[in-house]
C-alpha cells in the first residue's frame, strides 16, 4: 500500500512535469541558451586573464600583505587615540576659559555644541594634524622597536624601504582626509564658528568699510563712500567707465544694495542714480529712484576682516585670487599663502611620518621619551616655521608659494638625512 502510494505520488509529479514542460519550454530554451553563453562568456574571460596579466599589478590589494595591515592599524589607531587626547584636553580648557563669556551673552546649548564645538573641533584638528602624525609614528614605532618587533621584521629579509611601504600608505589616506577637510568642509564650518563668537563671545568682526576704490573691469572703477556689511547697503557711489583712457560714463547713486536673494552674483539695486554719458564735448545726463544693474563685484570685495582666507573654499579662493589680481589689487598675498599652505600641509604627513619612523626605529634602552621629546620639539619648530615664512610673505614681500613649502623643503632635507641613517 505505502509502495502504491509512492508510484501514484511520482506519476503525477512526472505528469506535471510533462505539462509544464509544454506550455513552458520557451523558458527551457532561455537557460540552455545562457548557460551555453554563461560558458563561452567563461572561456573569454580566461583568455583575456591571459592576455591581460599586467592588470594584475593595478590591485592596490595586491601590494598590501598582513604585516602592512598590522602597521596601517597601529598607525591610524595610534593617531585618532592622539587626536581624541588632546582635542578632549583643549575643549576642557576652553570650556573653563569662555565659560562666563558664555553665560554672560546667554549662549544656548545647542548654538554651543553644534555651532561652536561641532567646528572647533575639526578646525584644530586639522590644524595640529602634522603634529599628530607624528607623534603617532614615534609613539608606535617605539613600542615596536622596544618589542623587538622591528629587529625581527628586518631579520626575515624586509629592508627599511619595504617597511616603509604601510606608513605611506597610512599617510596618503591622512593627508587626502586633510585637504579635503581644509579645503571644502572646514571653510563653512568656520564661518558658522566666527558668527557664534561675534554673538556670543563679543569677538568684534569688521563689518564696514570706508572710502573704498577697485576696478570692477577692464576699465570701470567703482568708488563707495561708506558700506555696511551688515546691511549689504553702500553710501556714496560711483562708477566710472574709460575708454583709450577717456572717460565715457559716470554714474552716481546715493545708495547701492547687494541683492542677496537673487539666482546670480554681481546684482545691486541703485537709488537715486544719475548717468551722465560723455560723448567729446557732448553730455547726455539721464537719472532715476531705483535701477537694477550688474555690477562686477561682491560684499566680500568691499569688506576684509581677520581670519577671512580661512572661510573660503578651495575654488572660491583660486577665484578670489584671480579675480583680485585683475583688478591689480595688492591684498591677495594671505590669501595666496592660505591656498598653498592648505597643500603643503597635507604633504607634511608624509616627510614627518619618515623623520619619526627613522629615528624611532632603532632599539634604544632609554625607551620611548626621548624619540618623543624629539618628535616634539621638530613638530613645534615645523609650526613655528610655517608661521614665520607666512608673515615673511605678508609683511616682507617673501613669495606666497615659496614660503608655504618652505617648511617642507627644510624638513624634507632633514628627512633625508635621517632615511639614510636609519637601520638596515
Amino acid at each position: 500500500m505505502k509502495s502504491y502510494h509512492k508510484l501514484r505520488k511520482h506519476v503525477r509529479i512526472y505528469k506535471l512535469r510533462r505539462w509544464l514542460d509544454r506550455r513552458f519550454s520557451w523558458l527551457r530554451r532561455i537557460f540552455q541558451w545562457i548557460g551555453q553563453h554563461t560558458r563561452r562568456t567563461q572561456k573569454v574571460f580566461r583568455w583575456l586573464a591571459k592576455k591581460l596579466f599586467f592588470l594584475k599589478y593595478l590591485n592596490p590589494f595586491r601590494y598590501i600583505k598582513r604585516i602592512d595591515w598590522y602597521i596601517i592599524r597601529k598607525f591610524i589607531g595610534t593617531y585618532i587615540f592622539s587626536i581624541f587626547l588632546i582635542i578632549s584636553i583643549s575643549i576642557v580648557f576652553d570650556v573653563n576659559e569662555n565659560l562666563a563669556r558664555f553665560t554672560q551673552y546667554h549662549a544656548p546649548l545647542r548654538a554651543i555644541v553644534f555651532d561652536y564645538y561641532a567646528n572647533f573641533i575639526p578646525y584644530f584638528t586639522n590644524l595640529f594634524s602634522a603634529l599628530f602624525v607624528f607623534i603617532a609614528v614615534i609613539f608606535f614605532t617605539s613600542k615596536l622597536a622596544g618589542n623587538s618587533e622591528i629587529i625581527a621584521m628586518l631579520a626575515t629579509g624586509i629592508s627599511f624601504k619595504r617597511l616603509l611601504r604601510p606608513y605611506m600608505i597610512s599617510c596618503m589616506l591622512i593627508a587626502g582626509l586633510s585637504y579635503y577637510l581644509s579645503a571644502y568642509v572646514i571653510p563653512h564650518g568656520t564661518v558658522i564658528r566666527q558668527n557664534f563668537e561675534t554673538m556670543y563671545k563679543n569677538k568684534k568682526k569688521n563689518t564696514s568699510a570706508e572710502n573704498v576704490q577697485l576696478q570692477v573691469g577692464r576699465g570701470v572703477i567703482a568708488y563707495i563712500q561708506h558700506y555696511d556689511n551688515n546691511l549689504k547697503k553702500g553710501y556714496g557711489f560711483c562708477l566710472d567707465s574709460f575708454k583709450d583712457k577717456k572717460l565715457v560714463s559716470h554714474l552716481t547713486a546715493m545708495e547701492v544694495q547687494y541683492d542677496t536673494i537673487s539666482d546670480t552674483k554681481y546684482h545691486w539695486r541703485l537709488r537715486n542714480w544719475k548717468v551722465r554719458q560723455l560723448q567729446g564735448l557732448r553730455e547726455h545726463i539721464t537719472s532715476g529712484s531705483e535701477k537694477d544693474s550688474i555690477i562686477m563685484m561682491e560684499p566680500t570685495d568691499l569688506v576684509y576682516s581677520k581670519g577671512q582666507q580661512e572661510t573660503f573654499t578651495s575654488p572660491e579662493l583660486k577665484d578670489y585670487i584671480s579675480k583680485q589680481i585683475d583688478r591689480g589689487s595688492g591684498n591677495v598675498v594671505q590669501y595666496q599663502v592660505e591656498y598653498h599652505k592648505r597643500i603643503a600641509s597635507s604633504f607634511a604627513a608624509f616627510i614627518l611620518t619618515i623623520i619619526g619612523a627613522s629615528l624611532s626605529s632603532r632599539k634604544r634602552k632609554g625607551g620611548m621619551g626621548l624619540y618623543l621629546g624629539i618628535g616634539l620639539a621638530l613638530s613645534f619648530a615645523y609650526i613655528m616655521l610655517q608661521t614665520v615664512s607666512a608673515t615673511f610673505a605678508i609683511n616682507a614681500g617673501f613669495p606666497p608659494m615659496l614660503a608655504a613649502w618652505m617648511p617642507n623643503l627644510l624638513f624634507a632635507i632633514i628627512a633625508f638625512v635621517c632615511y639614510r641613517n636609519a637601520p638596515n
